[in-house]
């Protein structure tokens, strides 16, 4: 009779978070249907059906208890925010380029402060406001990629900028989850509770990188042979849960947690295998997450609000268009970019649900917030592809319509900020020590915090527990304090400066600051487990140790480093994980290309295919196996597997594709950084003053793939052509030949 009684009150709370997930996987199958057929955003059919399958109409089947809803959206955020960190990837976010960050942040920092003096405007409460600010400074990733995909546009240059943006402003939106929680929390905005909050941050996400990165490859290394696909999906989603505790635990959103947990696992080598094994997981998710956010939204409050609607949706199509078009202008981009730009990142998505959703959770926002957000993105959603598609022909308009003098200095402003600026040593010294400095200093912390917290309650009452925790401690964080104090960096640059007078002190400053820290750690964790007498009779003799063995002391750093960068480069050195090049001038850029198996070009020179002089474009290089061959000769063949980099105009690149495409080549693929780069420089030299294109590539190695001379440009120019003093050329070459041209300028 019990075990009746209980299987039936079991069955009672069970029925409606399961007749409940049922109707929301329901309505968005009938969605997935629907807009497949429409040829329309599935996201965009998960919010109205979502929204009609809502307990607002009687008409259509309705849910029994929003708390289900919300508790099912709550797990569809954590797997969606999973799988956006597995295409996310910390090293992405350390090649985005100064364009895209200038681009993102610009636009960032306008939509916040426009949307929340909007917010005010409209009589809206702070928090109400700055929720509001929040949630339209971040573009959807989703939306974007499948416009892209739509408008088969992925190979042009302003694609490369709107991915680096995209990825800056997904950081940024995850500071900004941390941020708003801490200003809900304490429901005012205090600068040096944000300070904690950032500091905060920034500390937990090295620690968990760094430590991720160290053991997480090395497991499913090791493991490899042992994982089936079914090991491998309940390990990733195993480890992706045990970071949301983690993170919840030290006071973060278990989203965030997600979020790094994904990023992490993107930088393995089964990072693509796990994200394929994922995508289903994700997409039921996803659809649960979307469903459960139209089924929130209620019909009155769109009514009653739908002059807000309309005025946020004006707000975000031309405040988003405007601020991005005017930060890619700002970070040197040509006119014709940065508008597709700008127009490309119009729209709000997944994360402005998200952090909406965070307001409502902690009972920060009004009622209304949340359904006009969806509402918008709703619209948005609508006119991104639209914006894509029209924003060449816009840009082309814009600039016969502005004044000849306005686009002849947005032109030449874009030629000198685009001009490579060369690092002094002195910022490259500077720059690694305090590198250096932080991420040991981070390290140091945390192993000593850690200790502290669990190593010395449980050894406090014990006979030399004291003596042993602290040694034990002390060998773990030896190589790092070894490190932070007494590692030389950049030991050429150094001697360098050392020679010249004026830098010595400041040299001598940074060892003493470094050697000063080291000092400092090793006593505070001495004092953890010692009397201040004792731990500096022990502070001495750890110092003489670390005299006798730094040879010891650097072999177990390097050590260390090398397991670390090993498991960081892996995936790259396996020729993955790179996004169209963003590195030409004017409307030039480089995009990657690999020969099909069956392709017709295999076994021809590029002399028979005479590509350059049929298409205007150059070969950058060809990567074939581990071998890559620098700006190939005529006599150099392609041939299967090769992959070739090539740069030209979008238009170039288009027909080359098209060119591809009639040949049976592969589509472009990503692949592994190159050695390969693109400097500019200007001819002073007279060593190269009236040679030919030709002679310039026979000395250097280098080709030239643009030449500036009295305001005009010359894109991909003839070999014959005769340089003259004060060129500016771009030249495309090896990395430490290119090093080497620019210090004998």
């Amino acid at each position: 009779m019990l075990a009746l009684n209980a299987a039936a009150e079991t069955t009672h709370h069970l029925q409606p978070l399961i007749s409940d997930l049922g109707l929301i996987l329901m309505t968005a199958g009938i969605a997935v249907l629907i807009f497949k057929k429409m040829k329309q955003p599935l996201v965009l059919g998960y919010l109205i059906a979502g929204f009609l399958a809502g307990n607002h109409f009687d008409f259509f089947p309705s849910i029994s208890d929003m708390k289900s809803v919300e508790v099912w959206a709550e797990i569809g955020v954590i797997f969606l925010l999973f799988s956006l960190g597995l295409e996310f990837s910390f090293k992405k976010l350390m090649k985005v380029g100064g364009t895209s960050s200038i681009t993102a942040i610009t636009q960032i920092i306008f939509m916040v402060l426009i949307g929340y003096c909007v917010g005010q405007w409209m009589g809206w409460g702070k928090m109400d406001s700055i929720f509001l600010g929040a949630t339209l400074s971040i573009s959807s990733t989703t939306i974007i990629i499948r416009a892209f995909d739509e408008l088969g546009v992925k190979g042009k240059k302003f694609v490369g900028i709107v991915f680096g943006a995209l990825i800056v402003e997904d950081i940024v939106a995850i500071l900004m989850l941390v941020l708003l929680s801490t200003i809900a929390v304490s429901d005012q905005v205090s600068g040096t509770e944000l300070l904690q909050s950032v500091l905060k941050l920034i500390f937990f996400l090295i620690i968990w990188f760094l430590g991720g990165i160290f053991i997480i490859p090395t497991i499913l290394k090791k493991a490899k042979h042992l994982l089936t696909d079914e090991m491998l999906l309940i390990i990733s989603l195993a480890m992706c849960l045990m970071m949301v505790i983690f993170a919840a635990n030290v006071g973060f959103s278990p989203a965030l947690g997600a979020f790094i947990m994904g990023s992490i696992i993107a930088e393995t080598t089964q990072a693509e295998k796990i994200e394929h094994l994922i995508q289903p997981v994700k997409d039921l998710f996803g659809a649960v997450f979307f469903v459960s956010v139209g089924m929130l939204i209620n019909p009155d409050t769109l009514i009653t609000y739908a002059l807000p609607v309309a005025i946020i949706t004006l707000l975000t199509i031309f405040g988003k268009a405007l601020s991005s078009s005017f930060g890619a202008l700002l970070s040197g981009q040509p006119l014709k970019q940065s508008v597709q730009t700008g127009m490309s990142l119009a729209q709000i998505g997944e994360f402005s649900f998200i952090i909406a959703t965070l307001g409502m959770t902690l009972k920060v926002t009004s009622d209304f917030l949340y359904p006009i957000i969806v509402a918008v993105s709703a619209i948005t959603t609508f006119t991104t592809p639209f914006l894509i598609k029209y924003s060449e022909s816009f840009a082309l308009v814009l600039e016969q319509k502005m004044p000849k003098k306005w686009v002849k200095n947005i032109n030449r402003y874009s030629v000198n900020a685009q001009a490579i600026k060369s690092v002094s040593t002195w910022q490259i010294v500077l720059r690694s020590s305090v590198t250096q400095i932080i991420l040991h200093t981070i390290i140091i912390t945390a192993i000593i915090l850690l200790s502290s917290k669990f190593v010395a309650p449980s050894v406090a009452d014990t006979r030399f527990g004291n003596t042993l925790a602290a040694l034990l401690t002390l060998v773990i964080i030896a190589p790092f304090l070894w490190a932070l104090s007494l590692r030389r960096v950049k030991v050429d640059e150094v001697e360098i400066l050392w020679e010249e007078r004026k830098y010595r002190g400041a040299l001598l400053m940074l060892i003493l600051i470094r050697m000063s820290l080291g000092l400092f750690f090793v006593g505070f964790l001495l004092n953890i487990f010692f009397s201040p007498t004792v731990a500096f009779v022990a502070l001495i003799i750890a110092i003489v140790a670390y005299q006798i063995f730094p040879k010891k002391l650097n072999e177990q750093y390097h050590k260390i480093e090398n397991h670390f960068l090993k498991n960081l480069n892996d995936r790259e050195n396996k020729k993955i994980d790179r996004r169209y090049a963003n590195l030409m001038p004017w409307d030039g850029h480089m995009s990657i290309f690999e020969i099909g198996k069956e392709s017709n070009l295999a076994g021809k020179t590029l002399e028979e295919l005479r590509i350059r002089e049929s298409m205007g474009i150059n070969i950058a290089y060809i990567r074939r196996g581990e071998v890559t061959i620098p700006i190939p000769t005529k006599t150099e063949r392609l041939f299967p597997g090769d992959e070739i980099s090539v740069i030209g105009t979008d238009a170039q690149i288009t027909e080359f594709n098209n060119y591809l495409n009639q040949n049976e080549i592969e589509a472009p693929k990503n692949v592994q950084e190159s050695e390969v780069v693109l400097r500019q420089l200007e001819v002073s030299n007279e060593d190269f003053t009236e040679k030919s294109i030709g002679q310039f590539r026979g000395k250097t190695g280098g080709m030239v793939v643009g030449i500036e001379r009295n305001g005009n440009r010359i894109l991909n120019p003839e070999s014959s052509l005769i340089l003259q003093q004060n060129d500016i050329i771009w030249v495309v070459g090896d990395k430490k030949k290119m090093a080497e041209l620019l210090k004998s300028r």
